[in-house]
């Protein structure tokens, strides 16, 4: 069962699961700067379609150069702040049930980050600091797919004993119910997750995690395994679970069977059965329950109402997060991801509507 923990006693057992600051996430807050470019300008970058990597210093003039081009828009992204900002989105109320840590700079940018997380009513406390800008991504979009540049700057510059360390900010994850970080805080500070993750399975809280992208797998894989005894919940799509196999030596390229073999790795806390979940784009999501490996359809869609499918596995995580926090099952979880990433991919960047349409 995917439940969190009632405590009965003097409290009303009618109580909404999630109060403030029942969902905690920490990662790389970046400022996205979305843009629609054309092949020239991805192979100018050497850029893959539907690509996520970490700026090397020849695509420096790239942020500059899609930054002039006519129409650019910006958003509070970074994939775990994205994911909670959905979440919260999909709550609507109470407010900040969703809690963000991550690194800014005291720039212009930070402050545009900081009124962004306002706005969407997550209770963001980032750790600010003037020796690198605020970080950025360029989200350069061609068609329906788009190839993502992270410029980390501040956010590689996390530091657990000046932030997560502080006793106000650990109240914070002390209050939380459910954990999620996406695997790309593993560059980070991955001493960060391990003392978050450890403490969700000491305490029996949901700790989730993401495989993000294949570089994770394949650059970070021994902070990602020193963790994966705490995760509770997985998620990844295929490409990732692909390079995941690959990595461990799972000798399959079955996405269920590297579901089933996932789910068997070694767990910490062995009163939750870990849970895989893999997004297959427009394919059917992948995901154990119990003992066997189920099929979930996604929405249909059609294809001319596709805009943007930057942003649909944060929002996939979002709307599982929405229905994890207030004790749904699985398949519920599953509903509510898939209606987010639904809504996602019709808009431009990792944007929604004022209020979600959810049943």
């Amino acid at each position: 069962m995917l439940t969190v923990e009632r405590r009965s006693g003097n409290r009303a057992i009618s109580e909404t699961p999630h109060g403030e600051n029942t969902l905690f996430g920490m990662g790389n807050p970046l400022l996205d700067i979305s843009a629609v470019v054309d092949k020239d300008f991805l192979d100018k970058f050497g850029l893959k379609l539907n690509d996520q990597i970490l700026a090397e210093e020849k695509h420096k003039v790239l942020f500059e150069e899609i930054v002039k081009r006519n129409k650019v828009e910006y958003h509070a992204g970074g994939s775990t702040q994205n994911s909670v900002k959905i979440a919260q989105w999909m709550i609507q109320k109470p407010h900040k049930v969703a809690t963000f840590f991550g690194c800014i700079g005291t720039d212009h940018f930070g402050e545009i980050l900081k009124k962004k997380a306002e706005e969407a009513h997550v209770d963001a406390h980032y750790y600010e600091q003037n020796e690198e800008p605020t970080g950025t991504c360029a989200a350069c979009i061609t068609g329906d797919n788009r190839s993502l540049v992270a410029n980390l700057a501040a956010a590689n510059c996390y530091k657990k004993e000046k932030h997560l360390d502080l006793d106000s900010n650990w109240e914070l994850v002390k209050k939380a119910k459910v954990y999620y970080i996406a695997g790309f805080f593993l560059t980070v500070s991955p001493e960060s997750i391990l003392k978050v993750a450890k403490h969700a399975s000491d305490n029996n809280k949901i700790f989730c995690m993401n495989l993000s992208a294949p570089f994770i797998s394949q650059f970070f894989k021994e902070p990602l395994m020193k963790v994966m005894p705490y995760v509770d919940i997985l998620f990844g799509n295929e490409t990732e679970a692909a390079t995941f196999a690959k990595e461990l030596g799972f000798e399959t390229d079955d996405i269920a069977e590297i579901a089933k073999k996932t789910q068997n790795l070694p767990k910490e806390n062995n009163k939750r059965q870990r849970v895989v979940v893999f997004t297959q784009g427009k394919d059917d999501t992948v995901a154990t329950v119990g003992e066997k490996v189920t099929m979930f359809p996604v929405l249909n869609i059609d294809q001319n109402n596709i805009v943007d499918t930057n942003g649909a596995g944060d929002a996939f995580v979002g709307g599982f997060l929405y229905a994890l926090v207030q004790e749904q099952d699985l398949e519920e979880c599953i509903r509510a991801g898939h209606y987010a990433a639904n809504v996602i991919i019709r808009r431009v960047g990792c944007t929604f509507p004022e209020k979600p349409d959810f049943h």
